[in-house]
C-alpha cells in the first residue's frame, strides 16, 4: 500500500490554490478593533515596467491577467493606490500564502526572544526538542534554521512524491517526519532552502510558548494588526493536529498587507513595539551569503535586496509581498502560477517608477 502522501499527491497532483479548503486547518480570529488601509479614488494610472519590454503595449491589467495573477495590491504610506482582482477573487476572498508563510514564523521568533521565552537565535533545537536529540542536531541553532543553512538533508522538491517536501506538504503526521531528519553536513556550511528548518522552527516556538502557534500568532499578531478577517492555518490531520509551519497561512490580501506594514515601520504599530526593532531590522539586512535560487540574499526568511532598501517574502506559484522602504510601498502579488515573471523584479522596477 502506498503512503497517504504519496495517494493524495497522486489524486491532487501539484500544490495549487484550492489547497487551502483540502487540509484541515485551525481558525485565527480577528480583532474587535480592525485596522483600515486608506483609499485612493481614483486609483493610480500604474503601467507595465519599462524593464518589461516584450510586454509593452498591454496595460497592467492585461499584464497580470494574463501572468496568472489573482490579486494584486499596491499601498504607499498607508493608502491603497491600486487593487485589482480576477476571476471570483475579491477583497474578501481567503488566498493561500504559501511560503510567505516562513516569514510570519520567523516573526514569531522573534517576538518569543523579545518575550525573553527563547534566549537567542544561538539557542539550539535541542534546548527544545528532546525527540530529535539523535543524528547531529545538538550542533544545529535557530539562527541557522531561519537563514536555511542547518545542514539538514531535504528534497525541497515538490514535484517529487517520494521527496520530503511532498510528504510534509501531503503527509498527516508532521512531527513522526520531522523526526526522522537526517544531518547532511555540518551547519553554517552552505545555505539550502528546506522547510524541514521551518517546521522544526515552529516547533521550537510552541515548546517555548507552550501553546499552538495558530493561537501565538492570533494573540501577538492577527489581534494587534487590527486584521479584518479571520484567517485560517492548515494543519497535518485532525488526529495528529500538527500545524504545517513551513506554509498554508491563508487570509486576504489586506490582511497580508499589514504584515507588510509591520515590518514597513520596524515593529511598530500605530506607536506600539509589537515585535523588537532589532528583530526586523537584522531581518531586513544580508548578513551572510546566502541567496536563493535567484539570486536574491536571504535572511530570516525574507529576500533582501542588495541596496537593502527594499525585501519580500515569497510563497509558491508567485505568491509575494514586497516592501521598499523611501517609498513607503507595500506591494502584493498572489496568483494560480508564476506566471514566467520574476515578480520580485517587476516590484523593484515598479518600485522606480512610483
Amino acid at each position: 500500500m502506498f503512503p497517504i502522501h504519496y495517494t493524495r499527491y497522486i489524486f491532487w497532483n501539484f500544490a495549487d490554490v484550492k489547497d487551502l479548503w483540502r487540509f484541515p486547518y485551525h481558525i485565527i480570529k480577528k480583532g474587535d478593533d480592525p485596522f483600515r488601509f486608506g483609499t485612493s479614488s481614483p486609483q493610480a494610472t500604474l503601467s507595465v515596467p519599462p524593464g518589461f519590454t516584450r510586454h509593452q503595449g498591454a496595460s497592467l491589467e492585461e499584464f497580470l491577467q494574463r501572468h496568472k495573477t489573482t490579486c494584486f495590491l499596491v499601498i504607499q504610506n498607508d493608502r491603497i493606490i491600486y487593487e485589482k482582482y480576477f476571476g471570483r477573487y475579491s477583497p474578501e476572498t481567503i488566498v493561500p500564502s504559501f511560503s510567505v508563510t516562513k516569514s510570519f514564523v520567523s516573526a514569531l521568533a522573534g517576538i518569543a526572544i523579545g518575550e525573553k521565552k527563547i534566549k537567542g537565535t544561538e539557542q539550539k533545537v535541542t534546548d527544545f526538542l528532546p525527540w530529535v536529540k539523535h543524528n547531529g542536531f545538538q550542533q544545529i541553532s535557530i539562527e541557522h534554521l531561519l537563514n536555511m543553512r542547518s545542514g539538514i538533508r531535504f528534497n525541497e522538491s515538490y514535484s517529487n512524491p517520494f521527496g520530503d517536501a511532498a510528504r510534509f506538504y501531503y503527509g498527516i503526521d508532521l512531527k513522526k517526519y520531522t523526526s526522522r531528519l537526517k544531518i547532511q553536513e555540518p551547519p553554517d556550511l552552505h545555505y539550502h532552502y528546506n522547510s524541514g528548518n521551518q517546521q522544526l522552527l515552529g516547533f521550537i516556538i510552541e515548546a517555548a510558548t507552550g501553546m499552538k502557534i495558530s493561537r501565538y500568532l492570533e494573540g501577538k499578531l492577527w489581534k494587534p494588526l487590527g486584521m479584518e478577517n479571520d484567517a485560517t492555518w492548515n494543519i497535518d490531520s485532525m488526529k495528529h493536529d500538527h500545524i504545517k509551519m513551513f506554509g498554508c497561512l491563508n487570509a486576504t490580501t489586506r490582511d497580508f498587507a499589514k504584515f507588510g506594514r509591520l515590518y514597513l515601520n520596524n515593529g511598530l504599530w500605530n506607536g506600539k513595539q509589537v515585535m523588537p526593532e532589532e528583530w526586523v531590522r537584522r531581518s531586513t539586512r544580508i548578513v551572510n551569503d546566502s541567496l536563493d535560487q535567484d539570486g536574491y540574499p536571504f535572511t530570516y526568511n525574507w529576500r533582501v535586496l542588495k541596496d537593502e532598501e527594499s525585501f519580500f517574502a515569497k510563497g509558491l506559484l508567485g505568491q509575494y509581498m514586497f516592501v521598499n522602504r523611501p517609498k513607503q510601498l507595500i506591494m502584493l502579488r498572489f496568483g494560480k502560477k508564476y506566471g514566467g515573471i520574476d515578480w520580485a523584479d517587476f516590484f523593484n522596477q515598479l518600485t522606480g517608477i512610483l
